[in-house]
């Protein structure tokens, strides 16, 4: 299929499972009520995207509160009682985060239930996303390493564990969420995409890195304003990914701006394209999506374009980011009627 369809990861949680249109939003239950309430989101967040034209769907990453924390939490060596603040993203903005305290081994299975349901209830492709070792390692503080390296990779076996028996629950893509590698671009080149690498190793499912400029809080929005008109980043890191096994890369393109002849950097890489813009609440029609493809093709094969968000979709207005999905679906189809 020409111009198959995913999202970033995320979408927003039922009211019944958690407060609205927030990034990390509290539980409303707890216990077999909670439980419950995450099979049920998952179930609907499948449906919603199936019935919005989206060909490579995702859990909707509702059985999670942060995208980072939501694996942290199953890991033995992490203090979450007496979190710390610290800088994120290069001092980017403060957060309050758990610290490393011990070794670090995974308390057993991380994300089974909702990659068994969301299993069970689709035949379309399935995608599961998990945080990138960098990623990591930038939101949490370390009280036991002592190293930034040797914890990422302490990170990464733990997470090639979960993905290897994710790929054994069915799931067709593995994306790991790196939003990091647009602060640390030599240490992307240096060992970054080396802890990846080990992340993913032995997997035989497609495998896939999703970076962006960030989303969803004020200070990614404020930061993004001393960029300039042109965020060029990406230029560093692009040869790296290249060259490394991982098989697709999930960019933002729609109102980003990121050069599009950048994305020719990606040698032999499937595109996930981002042509959802997830920082606005317009809603895209359908020929603003093959805009955005269009323009892509001209620096990736057509035939290695996914088309997808710009990123996760967990903090807006559920209304308008359902809105979204139907224009994703009718934008990839339209493009494939007036190119395929």
């Amino acid at each position: 299929m020409l111009f198959p369809t995913t999202i970033a990861g995320s979408l927003p949680k039922p009211e019944w499972l958690a407060e609205p249109n927030t990034l990390w939003a509290p539980w409303k239950a707890s216990g077999p009520e909670l439980a419950r309430a995450k099979r049920d989101a998952t179930i609907l967040a499948v449906k919603l995207q199936e019935d919005s034209g989206v060909d490579i769907v995702t859990e909707g990453e509702q059985a999670r509160q942060h995208f980072v924390h939501g694996f942290l939490e199953k890991i033995e060596g992490i203090d979450f009682a007496h979190k710390v603040e610290m800088g994120i993203r290069k001092d980017r903005y403060k957060a309050m985060v758990p610290q490393v305290v011990a070794p670090l081994r995974l308390k057993g299975r991380v994300h089974a239930d909702e990659a068994r349901i969301a299993r069970t209830h689709t035949a379309h492709q399935l995608k599961f996303t998990l945080p990138g070792p960098m990623t990591i390692i930038d939101t949490i503080a370390d009280k036991y390493y002592g190293d930034r390296v040797k914890m990422a990779f302490a990170f990464a076996e733990l997470l090639n564990e979960e993905a290897k028996a994710l790929q054994a629950d069915g799931v067709d893509v593995i994306q790991f969420d790196e939003p990091a590698f647009n602060v640390y671009m030599d240490e992307v080149s240096d060992w970054g995409i080396k802890a990846l690498e080990r992340a993913a190793e032995g997997l035989t499912c497609t495998t896939a890195v999703h970076i962006c400029y960030g989303y969803g809080i004020k200070a990614n929005t404020d930061w993004k304003q001393t960029l300039g008109s042109e965020w060029r980043q990406y230029e560093d890191i692009f040869p790296a990914i290249a060259k490394s096994p991982i098989q697709q890369v999930a960019i933002e393109c729609r109102n980003s701006r990121v050069p599009l002849e950048l994305l020719g950097l990606l040698t032999g890489k499937v595109v996930q394209a981002g042509v959802i813009d997830v920082a606005s609440d317009t809603v895209e029609t359908a020929e603003d999506v093959v805009k955005v493809i269009d323009e892509v093709s001209k620096f990736v094969p057509r035939s290695n374009i996914i088309a997808t968000t710009n990123c996760g979709m967990a903090p807006m207005h559920r209304d308008i980011a359902e809105a979204k999905l139907v224009a994703l679906g009718a934008g990839a189809r339209l493009a494939r009627q007036r190119f395929g």
